[in-house]
């Protein structure tokens, strides 16, 4: 019986330990895992400084000047009136936020007047915007 008892432990110990190697084995590969996203996630960041820093050369003042009396010919560019400017809010509805109209007002203004009706061609908006007070 005690040599029943002393193979059922070593069993049990074996499993044990398999189990044991099993967790440890992924517990690693887990923070090999966590170490690789750190890595990207700094190389991320350090993009973006690196793109910030590209911005801040690019959109300095006096290099935009220099570059506006260089290519005043070709381009022609003329100061922005304030007058042409517009917040949010003044700017006419998108189409897609546009009521849809009800159906059965459709359909009841279909049967009073039946009648074959051609397809109108759309129309664009010219619609100018301006400063409205």
């Amino acid at each position: 019986m005690l040599r029943t008892l002393d193979l059922i432990l070593v069993g049990v110990m074996t499993a044990a330990a398999a189990v044991t190697y099993t967790i440890k084995h992924h517990a690693e590969l887990k923070l090999e895992e966590v170490h690789r996203l750190e890595a990207e996630i700094k190389l991320e960041k350090d993009t973006i400084d690196l793109l910030k820093a590209d911005w801040a050369l690019l959109s300095q003042p006096n290099r935009l000047e220099r570059l506006v009396n260089n290519y005043n010919g070709e381009l022609q560019l003329q100061p922005t009136a304030s007058t042409s400017l517009v917040h949010a809010k003044e700017l006419p509805m998108l189409k897609s936020q546009v009521p849809v109209p009800d159906i059965t007002e459709a359909k009841a203004g279909a049967k009073a007047k039946p009648k074959a009706v051609a397809p109108e061609p759309e129309e664009e908006d010219m619609m100018a915007t301006g400063s409205v007070e």
